[in-house]
Parts: structure tokens; C-alpha cells; sequence
């Protein structure tokens, strides 16, 4: 009989493959509980546009609207369960499915869907590396407010400090998964302190009070506002995704995969609706518009009065959490890619590590570009966001094609058919709010039309270099590989 982890190892033969002697397996060693901890990113995600959903739409129209976001994850979890354990050797989570579902009809769709989905999970360095700076430049170093532009270029303390960051970060990763996993659990407990604390104390606090709490979302502009805003959380509450990324590093890939990707977002919908609840009603709606990125370390002071430097310090570990996974994720969705002939074979490549150190390289320079010249969280997120709901809208609906194209295909988790109609309803759901988003992000004041334009620009790329891969790579290969198969 085979072993799971031997398949796992043995990548396509294909001109679009690597040589075997370049290849190296992704190793099995992380159980569900690990990809769990990798989903508590989400509730540090959140920390990143918290502040200014509640000072948009009024605390009510936050609350509400992060609850509907969370439960449009849990719909596509709960199909994202059954296509991870169709492809178990996948590390390319949803893109991937994505990508085998329409490959028949548009092979265009996978590399696409995948730099879609690689570009906003490997640019969460710099959005919370950027918040990290605030943070240490706001209960530290309030006097170092100096910035100055070279060109497209922008430096300030809050980015210098995010930089050297992302620089210790890639460090780390180029280590290896398993090791990073100590990170990601000591990140991940760090989380769990600051959550309580903003959860639990100040509804005992006697200062919480929903009098002031208000829904700014009213007719048909309001409407409009809360397709936008949707937009805008769908990196937060459907990134529990993550955890089905790392299927083929799973010990056991169906079950592993499965629970850690329930866990996760069941996890994080309450998480989702108790914070921005017991936030706003302490600190009220005006505190938090006034500050929407850095009103946590004031409530720190409030609420915990000469602790607040070690809380902050918890609340920085918990934005390292969601860096290392961003970094883990992206860079084997993009190693991925080279394996399966997506891009440029030189990406799909292991160290003797086992570590993807090629694509890691690359989200080190993106990330300092990024940083450098879209500066602000929101912009960032909402410039990756176009690629990431457009490829939840291709892996959703290509849920559906499988069930139809490859009936008899093997579904170690096979779904209750009520999901077919569900699937239907929440790939409609993914490309209005595609369209009205991408197309009007500019009302949350967060984005406009140079945002736009790199989000579809980075697509267009990905497509050019999906074609000179098939194109020049592959045939290449295949040239060469034919006077030895004729010896």
C-alpha cells in the first residue's frame, strides 16, 4: 500500500514540473490543532480595520456587517472542507481548486486565481508591519513623528520599524515551518491576552453602554456603503481559509484539513461580533474614529492602567502571528505555482530544507515596495482584495463544477447536496460585492483609482507570465528533454 506522504512528495511529470533531483517534499508534520493556531490570525487581522468600519458605519453597521462577512466564510469553509480533501497534495489552497475546476474551459483561471490569492495573503507583512510601527511609535516614541518622500517613496518611523520587521520575519521563515509553528504558538497564545482583555473587561467595567452606539447605513447609499465595506472584510473573515494551505504538511490530510478549517471559523465568528460589541460600547464611536488604527493602545491605558506596555507588547506578538502565516501561506502558494507550471519555473523550488526560500525572497522585495508606497493598512488590503474575491467567487463556483464535471470523482468528505444551492447563493454574493467594491472602495475613504490599477495590473501580470512560462519555459524543457529520451 502507498503511503499518503510518498504521494504527497511525487510532484506531475510534466514538461512543466522541475527536475526530480531540484524536488524536495513539504514535510508532514503539523496536526489540526497547528492549523488552527494559523486561523487565529484572523481575529489580529481584524485589528487592521476595526477602528475605521466602526467610525464608517456606526458600531451597530460594524457589528453587523462583520457578523454577515463571517458567515459568508463559514458557508465557503464548509465547501472549502470537501475540495481540500479532493486534492490533499495541494498547497495551493482555494486558488487551487480554483485552478483544476476551470482548467478545462479557461486555463487561464490558475494562475490567476492563484497570484489573486497569493498577493494579499504575502502583502499582510506590510499592512501590519506598518502597525506594529504605530504601535511602538505611539506608547514609546510619540515624539518620532518625522516622515519624509522620495518620489512614489514614503519613509516615517511607523515604516522604518515595520521594515526591519519584515526583515527579521523572513529570517524566521527561512527556517522552516515546523520550527516557525514555536512562533506561531507563541504568537498565537500572546493573542488570546489582548482579546480577553478587550472581550471580557469592559463589559464588568461598569463603563460599557450601548447608549451610544449608532447604524449610519440608511436607503440605498447606505446599502451600497455595506457592499463596500464587505469588500473590505473579506480578506479578515474569509482568510480562515488559510488552514487548508497547508493540507499536504498535515499528518493526517482529510481529517487535519477538515477540522482545523471548522474550528477556525467557528473560532473566529464570535470573536468577530463580541470585539467591535464590547469596544465600542467602552471606549464609544468618536475615540475610535478619532484614532481608528491606534485607539487599542489608549484603551490598553484605560483598562489596565500601568500594564499597558506589556499589553501592547502582547497585541505586536498577536500582528507577528498573522506575518508569519501570511508569509508561510503566500510563499508555498507561489512555490506552488512553479511546481505546476502557473509561472516562472525558477519559484517552484525547495531549499534542502524543504523551505521555499526562492518565493520567501520574493515576498521580502515585495513587501518593501508595498510598505514603502501604498504607506497606509486599508490601502493595502484593498488593493489585494480584488484577486482574493474574485478567486473565492472561481473556488466556490468551481465547487459546483466538480460536483458536475467529475461525479464520480473520490470525496473523502463528501457535503449534504443543501450546499449546491448555498454554493450558488454565495458565488452571486462574491461577485456583487466584487463589482460594487472593486469599483467604489473609494467611499470608505480608503483606496481609489492607483489601488485599482495595481490590483489589476498584478493580474494582467500574472497572466503574462503564466503564457511565457507555457510558452518559452515549457517548451523549452521539452526540447531538451527529447534527445535524451531518444538515447
Amino acid at each position: 500500500m502507498s503511503n499518503p506522504a510518498d504521494a504527497a512528495a511525487s510532484p506531475p511529470a510534466d514538461p512543466g514540473t522541475l527536475d526530480s533531483a531540484e524536488q524536495a517534499a513539504l514535510a508532514k508534520k503539523i496536526r489540526w490543532w497547528d492549523g488552527f493556531a494559523m486561523s487565529l490570525t484572523m481575529p489580529a487581522a481584524l485589528i487592521a480595520s476595526l477602528g475605521a468600519s466602526i467610525a464608517g458605519l456606526g458600531a451597530w453597521g460594524s457589528i453587523a456587517l462583520w457578523a454577515a462577512s463571517m458567515v459568508l466564510a463559514t458557508v465557503a469553509n464548509w465547501i472549502y472542507s470537501e475540495l481540500a480533501a479532493m486534492f490533499p497534495d495541494s498547497s495551493s489552497g482555494i486558488a487551487g481548486y480554483a485552478a483544476q475546476a476551470w482548467k478545462s474551459r479557461a486555463p487561464v483561471i490558475g494562475p490567476v486565481a492563484s497570484i489573486g490569492y497569493w498577493f494579499p495573503w504575502t502583502t499582510a507583512l506590510a499592512v501590519y508591519a506598518g502597525i506594529i510601527g504605530s504601535f511602538v511609535q505611539a506608547q514609546w516614541f510619540p515624539g518620532q513623528d518625522w516622515s519624509f518622500d522620495l518620489g512614489p517613496i514614503g519613509l516615517s518611523f511607523p515604516i522604518v520599524v515595520g521594515l526591519a520587521v519584515i526583515v527579521l520575519l523572513y529570517g524566521a521563515a527561512m527556517i522552516g515551518l515546523h520550527v516557525a509553528m514555536w512562533l506561531v504558538y507563541l504568537t498565537g497564545g500572546a493573542l488570546l491576552v489582548p482579546l480577553a482583555v478587550f472581550i471580557v473587561v469592559p463589559f464588568f467595567s461598569g463603563d460599557w453602554s450601548t447608549s451610544g452606539l449608532h447604524w449610519n447605513l440608511h436607503g440605498m447609499a447606505g446599502l451600497r456603503e455595506a457592499v463596500v465595506w464587505l469588500y473590505v472584510m473579506a480578506w479578515t473573515s474569509f482568510g480562515v481559509e488559510v488552514c487548508a494551505t497547508f493540507a499536504p504538511e498535515y499528518k493526517d490530510t482529510v481529517k487535519d484539513t477538515s477540522r482545523a478549517l471548522r474550528a477556525g471559523v467557528l473560532f473566529c465568528l464570535g470573536i468577530f461580533i463580541l470585539l467591535p460589541l464590547s469596544l465600542s460600547g467602552y471606549l464609544g464611536e468618536a475615540k475610535i474614529a478619532n484614532d481608528p488604527t491606534t485607539f487599542y493602545v489608549g484603551a490598553f491605558q484605560s483598562l489596565v492602567g500601568g500594564a499597558s506596555d506589556i499589553m501592547v507588547v502582547f497585541l505586536i506578538a498577536s500582528l507577528l502571528l498573522i506575518m508569519i502565516t501570511g508569509l508561510a501561506d503566500g510563499s508555498r502558494v507561489l512555490y506552488d505555482m512553479g511546481r505546476q507550471g502557473l509561472t516562472l519555473r525558477q519559484v517552484g523550488h525547495l531549499n534542502r530544507r524543504g523551505v521555499p526560500a526562492r518565493a520567501l525572497t520574493v515576498a521580502l522585495v515585495l513587501n518593501v515596495l508595498v510598505l514603502c508606497v501604498l504607506k497606509t493598512p486599508l490601502a493595502i488590503i484593498v488593493t489585494g482584495n480584488l484577486g482574493y474575491i474574485l478567486t473565492h467567487a472561481l473556488a466556490v463556483s468551481g465547487f459546483l463544477l466538480l460536483r458536475r464535471d467529475r461525479p464520480d470523482a473520490s470525496r473523502p468528505i463528501r457535503l449534504p447536496n443543501i450546499f449546491i444551492p448555498l454554493a450558488w447563493a454565495l458565488a452571486l454574493a462574491l461577485v456583487v460585492i466584487l463589482v460594487v467594491g472593486a469599483t467604489g472602495f473609494s467611499i470608505t475613504g480608503y483606496g481609489g483609482f492607483r489601488e485599482l490599477g495595481i490590483a489589476v495590473a498584478v493580474l494582467a501580470i500574472a497572466a503574462l507570465l503564466w503564457l511565457y512560462r507555457t510558452k518559452v519555459q515549457d517548451r523549452r524543457a521539452s526540447a531538451e528533454a527529447q534527445p535524451q529520451s531518444g538515447s
